[in-house]
C-alpha cells in the first residue's frame, strides 16, 4: 500500500469502527481458505462483515474510535467481525470456533462494553431478537388465553346447570 491508500484505509476503518455496534476480534491462523470462505459465507448471510486486518494500520485506525481498548488484541493473524447484531455474530463465531479449533476468539466490543472471551461466549448464549420477541408474545398471550377460559367456564357451567334444571 502506498501512503494515500494507507490513509484512506485508516479513515475507512475508523469510520467503520465508530459506526458499528459490535466488533469481535479473532485469530484465524491455521484455517484453510475453504474454511475462511465458509465462515465469511455464514457471516454474509446475516449481514456481518468478516475482515482480515493489517494490525499496525488497524491499530492506527482504532486510536480515535470507541474501540481503542481493543488495540492490544491486534497481534498475529487477526480478523474482525463487524456487525449491528452482536448476538448473531457471537453465535456464528462461537459455533464455528467449536467446529474449527484453529479459530480463536480474542474479545470484542458490544455498544460501549468491552468483552473478553467469556463475555463473547455469554453473548452467544443470549436469544436472538426474533427469539426474544417470540417469547414475549408467548408470555403476553398466555394470560389472555387463561382469562378467556376462566370467563367462559362459568358461563358454560351455568348453561349446563340451567339445562339440567329444565330437564327436571
Amino acid at each position: 500500500m502506498n501512503k494515500d491508500q494507507k490513509s484512506q484505509y485508516i479513515e475507512n476503518m475508523s469510520n467503520t469502527f465508530d459506526k458499528t455496534e459490535a466488533v469481535i476480534v479473532t485469530h484465524y491462523q491455521g484455517l484453510t481458505v475453504t474454511q475462511l470462505d465458509e465462515l465469511r459465507k455464514r457471516m454474509r448471510e446475516h449481514g456481518i462483515k468478516f475482515k482480515i486486518t493489517n494490525n499496525r494500520i488497524t491499530k492506527l485506525a482504532l486510536e480515535k474510535t470507541k474501540c481503542k481498548e481493543l488495540s492490544s488484541l491486534f497481534s498475529g493473524p487477526t480478523a474482525v467481525a463487524l456487525s449491528e447484531d452482536a448476538i448473531t455474530s457471537a453465535k456464528i463465531l462461537t459455533k464455528f470456533s467449536k467446529e474449527n479449533e484453529k479459530l480463536k476468539i480474542l474479545g470484542g466490543i458490544m455498544g460501549n462494553d468491552i468483552l473478553d472471551i467469556a463475555g463473547v461466549q455469554n453473548v452467544a448464549t443470549l436469544p436472538s431478537l426474533e427469539e426474544a420477541r417470540a417469547k414475549i408474545v408467548g408470555i403476553l398471550r398466555s394470560p389472555a388465553q387463561k382469562i378467556a377460559s376462566i370467563l367462559l367456564a362459568p358461563a358454560s357451567k351455568i348453561a349446563i346447570l340451567a339445562l339440567e334444571k329444565s330437564k327436571k
